[in-house]
């Protein structure tokens, strides 16, 4: 899946994200692209309260590293700093969200026109067009 995004779920079930992003016991990390999800990994963090504990954040971050967004019930105003700071997108679902349902909305968000967010993750993702410099040669741009 050459041109997918990652995107993680906070999930006890692997079916529905039920989680608090601080204290999610574990994530569920997908690639995606318009056609096909893919589960590439699932990690377990064990017991995690709350409040008190802003180191717990600092393993889920690195768990994150490289994804477009994270998918949770609710996350807390220190933890949207440090996930945005890293270029992750936040996204806060209803309660009794399924990730099957999340991800066909996301796919079809891509099918359709992605919304801000999404678009500069795919484009992050693309890389440089390096084809651009020709294409503005043959337009008849100098410099």
């Amino acid at each position: 899946m050459e041109t997918a995004i990652k995107v993680a779920f906070a999930t006890t079930d692997m079916l529905h994200v039920n989680q608090h992003f601080g204290s999610a016991k574990s994530f569920a990390v997908y690639a995606v692209n318009p056609e096909q999800a893919e589960l590439m990994e699932a990690a377990q963090f064990g017991e995690l309260a709350q409040d008190g504990n802003e180191d717990k954040l600092s393993v889920k971050l690195q768990l994150l590293d490289g994804c477009a967004a994270v998918y949770c019930q609710a996350v807390g105003a220190s933890a949207i700093k440090q996930i945005i700071a890293q270029g992750i997108q936040p996204i806060k679902v209803h309660e009794g969200s399924t990730i099957k349902d999340l991800l066909s909305d996301l796919q079809a968000e891509m099918k359709a026109g992605p919304s801000s967010w999404l678009a500069k993750a795919i484009n992050q993702h693309k890389g440089p067009d390096l084809q651009r410099f020709d294409e503005m040669e043959d337009e008849g741009w100098q410099e």
